[in-house]
């Protein structure tokens, strides 16, 4: 009875932790929506915090490594069969639009490094055509994922219990948002990327248009 209580606390606090996930981010796009449409300084919504994880290369970076650049951020995991594939290749559109000339970078986060080690990535990295230097799988044990990921990005990523997975690659629940970080480390922008009522063409542009306006920053 006791463990049977226990599940059902568990099951309660993941689900209002998910509530209040949702709450914050509606109310982080409405007010990017008002500043953006206001032509005002994009809001600052926290500071990044210092990490060291590791690329698709292998190699550790760090966030004095992306220090003086905007950079687009999200969170996803190569065995996804659900929202990955289409945030990634979104992320891959965004590369693409890049001006060649820009500073800004790419980062994926993933939400499953027991299995996504640096060759994973570096395969998954190759798959969707993600420019070295320019386009960042990260890796790196579980706590610091989830320091970086939901302490200073506002990612939400959850594991699912086995009872609840629908395939044996359903391991996830996680954001489908990509967050923009500015030259100083500070978050600047909530972006959703799917969904029925968002039209990716547009939000697209305004994420490019957002990060070409931090880039104008000093």
């Amino acid at each position: 009875m006791n463990f049977q209580a226990q599940s059902i606390g568990r099951a309660v606090w993941v689900g209002l932790g998910l509530t209040f996930a949702l709450l914050v981010l509606a109310v982080l796009l409405a007010q990017l929506r008002f500043q953006s449409q206001a032509g005002q300084p994009l809001p600052v919504y926290g500071q990044v915090a210092g990490f060291t994880l590791t690329n698709q290369a292998g190699q550790a970076v760090s966030l004095a490594d992306l220090s003086g650049r905007v950079w687009v951020a999200d969170i996803i995991f190569t065995r996804c069969p659900g929202p990955c594939l289409r945030m990634t290749r979104q992320m891959r559109e965004l590369q693409l639009g890049l001006p060649a000339d820009s500073q800004a970078r790419l980062v994926s986060l993933t939400t499953d490094p027991d299995f996504d080690s640096p060759p994973v990535l570096s395969r998954y990295a190759e798959r969707f055509g993600a420019q070295s230097g320019r386009w960042l799988f990260l890796t790196g044990t579980k706590k610091q994922i989830a320091d970086l990921a939901i302490d200073s990005l506002k990612l939400t990523a959850i594991a699912k219990k086995p009872e609840e997975r629908q395939s044996p690659q359903d391991l996830f629940v996680h954001s489908t948002i990509f967050v923009l970080v500015d030259k100083k480390a500070r978050l600047r922008g909530v972006f959703e990327t799917g969904g029925e009522e968002v039209d990716w063409t547009q939000m697209k542009d305004r994420i490019m248009k957002a990060v070409r306006r931090l880039e104008r920053e000093t």
